[in-house]
């Protein structure tokens, strides 16, 4: 259960968690029409920082874009402040942030375009989102018997509250039978991403990673995972992944911004690798904890301090 804290934005102002609700019959509830984010604010030694903050609203404005929510009415400067202004009155050193633009309540059919644009802003505490133990020894998967959508059906570039439809399916599938997680393959039948992460796969010392066009969100942590393997001398291509190269790699993780990197040491009751942590996911995570802990330097300015006005930067 989610644990409520003080204050939520909505739409330019600060609320009571109790007070931000929406009405039965706001689009969104019939129809899906939302797009969202999850970031990630961590508790650094120099206080609490937001993780790939612009990166994470940009995102979320192309997401609008797409689903023609042109009229949301705040910049990205805007948001961006806004979520470091929601951590800061929630007095929040560590959280996970959650912003949401919506089609709200107006007229009730499947064209949106004429009902309210809904922003809000929350944040709470969350852990590590496959557990805590996962990063170390790793979790068990499955390949979901549920793909990812085709092209022209549900744009995946856009993290939207309709496409998590599928990953619902794919998350209660795995769970019922015993997994942590289920990946899906894409329509062609190759490898695409779990239900909220993307997918690495090691072999021979080089990440595989599928593409963009394999019904893959653009992930912020993929990204990053993708730049800190180049800095450090790891070779990566970004290719279509065969089903059945998973079950020979020498090691797969996912990524993003809640499981973060969490290696994966089983797929269909099949060990992969050693059965635990290889050591690409481990050195991937010692430099990613790194940026976060004060360990390395944040080189790539992906930490937004809490404290500073998101303009001042």
């Amino acid at each position: 259960m989610l644990t409520p804290t003080e204050k939520i934005w909505h739409n330019g102002s600060l609320i009571r968690w109790q007070d931000a609700t929406i009405h039965v019959l706001s689009h969104v509830v019939s129809y899906g029409s939302s797009v969202f984010e999850g970031i990630r604010c961590y508790s650094t030694p120099s206080g609490p920082a937001v993780f790939r903050l612009r990166e994470h609203v940009r995102r979320m404005l192309d997401s609008a874009k797409i689903y023609r929510m042109d009229n949301i009415g705040y910049s990205l400067e805007q948001l961006a402040d806004a979520m470091l202004e929601v951590v800061r009155v929630n007095q929040m050193e560590a959280c996970y942030i959650r912003p949401i633009v919506m089609r709200g309540y107006g007229e009730i059919g499947v064209n949106g375009m004429k009902n309210p644009i809904d922003v809000y802003i929350a944040c709470w505490s969350w852990g590590k989102y496959l557990g805590e133990e996962a990063l170390a020894e790793g979790v068990d998967v499955c390949v979901s018997s549920w793909s990812r959508m085709a092209p022209n059906t549900l744009p995946a570039l856009a993290k939207a509250g309709a496409n998590y439809m599928n990953s619902q399916l794919m998350k209660m599938e795995a769970i019922t039978n015993g997994y942590s997680e289920g990946i899906a393959l894409d329509v062609a039948g190759y490898v695409s991403e779990g239900s909220g992460e993307n997918i690495f796969v090691v072999r021979d010392g080089k990440i595989h990673t599928p593409p963009l066009g394999a019904s893959v969100l653009p992930g912020i942590t993929r990204d990053a995972i993708l730049t800190l393997a180049r800095e450090i001398g790891i070779p990566v291509v970004e290719t279509i992944i065969p089903r059945e190269m998973l079950y020979i790699a020498d090691e797969v993780f996912f990524s993003g911004t809640a499981a973060e990197i969490t290696p994966i040491r089983s797929i269909d009751r099949i060990t992969i690798g050693k059965g635990s942590r290889g050591p690409i996911a481990e050195r991937l995570q010692n430099e990613f904890f790194g940026v976060i802990n004060g360990t390395r330097p944040d080189t790539y300015h992906w930490l937004s301090p809490v404290n500073v006005p998101a303009a001042a930067k």
